[in-house]
């Protein structure tokens, strides 16, 4: 497969196909003339990189996950440990998503939204708090 089939196939960009080429995730072979030629487990590498990118992994992360895939005697508890991890770093994010919600709609609420040019809001953001 050439490098547009691929990206239909996964729907990653070229681009993205190429770097993640250039970082070794993939090794597609060359023709003669240059050209990369996806095999099937490129296309299936790729696929499992794009799903793991979707839920939050870090290249790395998605280097480690591969690394366990092809180990046929991995343990699955280092998955499992990778996978906790990673879930951890997601509910530590939320946290601070809602402590940002809660400043935000807190300032939000004590706007006076009117032609005055008291901004609670910028008074926050500036450090002069009152």
């Amino acid at each position: 497969m050439n490098i547009a089939e691929v990206a239909r196939a996964t729907g990653l960009a070229a681009k993205t196909i190429r770097y993640y080429e250039e970082i070794g995730l993939v090794r597609p072979l060359r023709s003669d003339n240059g050209y990369r030629q996806f095999r099937e487990s490129d296309v299936h590498k790729l696929a499992f990189v794009a799903r793991s990118r979707s839920l939050g992994f870090r290249v790395e992360d998605c280097r480690a996950l591969l690394s366990l895939y092809e180990d046929r005697s991995r343990a699955s508890r280092d998955v499992h440990d990778l996978a906790v991890g990673h879930l951890c770093q997601i509910r530590d994010k939320i946290d601070e998503l809602r402590q940002m919600e809660a400043v935000l709609s807190r300032l939000v609420e004590a706007c006076h939204h009117d032609a005055r040019p008291e901004c609670p809001i910028l008074n926050e953001l500036s450090g002069n708090l009152k």
